[in-house]
């Protein structure tokens, strides 16, 4: 089973392609014969923690491909690095607007995605879809549930989370066959490319 996650509108807007887009690789992983789950998240610090988790304990996925909207970006962005950071520019759907605060106090610092992300990158390049790594995942609640997919994750099983742009940018149908290219090479099971992929600065 995959859990796939997206998120509710937020800031006023009255969508937020992260929720189709998953919502659609859920049903494009389920027709190709891998189960697959779709659940959406609230907007919220601690509603989107507490949703993630319980969708955990009740699918017991092999997989989780957390997706949120990161407007001004072009391509899909693969998060490389959770930090245990909420410092929160404007407000989250339920008011909160922590500053400086940790995820989860007296745990790691960062965690590294549990994906193969140069695997699912040359996937979705040999699939025609733009695609770049990420070092930065925010620290809004997309980086509080990919943290917290971390954590909670039992040992072995992939999570991990990946941005994605506004439909003018990219639309919905593509952002959903990426996901669902991320989640099949997640369960190949034949670890991550040995390529670089990083940067200078």
């Amino acid at each position: 089973m995959i859990l796939f996650t997206g998120f509710e509108p937020f800031g006023g807007a009255q969508e937020n392609p992260s929720r189709l887009a998953s919502r659609e690789a859920a049903r494009l992983s389920t027709a190709a014969g891998r189960a697959a789950v779709h659940v959406e998240l609230p907007c919220t610090f601690g509603g989107a923690r507490a949703v993630l988790l319980a969708a955990l304990e009740e699918h017991r996925p092999a997989a989780v491909i957390c997706a949120g909207l990161a407007e001004g970006r072009e391509s899909i962005s693969l998060e490389r690095v959770a930090l245990n950071l909420m410092d929160a520019r404007i407000p989250d759907n339920a008011g909160a607007q922590p500053v400086d605060e940790p995820v989860e106090p007296g745990a790691p610092l960062a965690l590294p995605t549990r994906l193969p992300v140069k695997r699912a990158k040359a996937a979705l390049e040999a699939a025609g879809v733009p695609v770049e790594l990420s070092l930065s995942a925010g620290s809004y609640v997309c980086n509080t549930v990919f943290y917290a997919a971390l954590r909670a994750a039992p040992a072995g099983v992939p999570a991990g989370f990946v941005h994605v742009p506004l439909a003018e940018q990219l639309p919905v149908g593509r952002q959903a066959e990426a996901l669902a290219l991320i989640a099949a090479a997640a369960l190949e099971g034949t670890g991550e490319l040995r390529v670089p992929g990083g940067s200078e600065y």
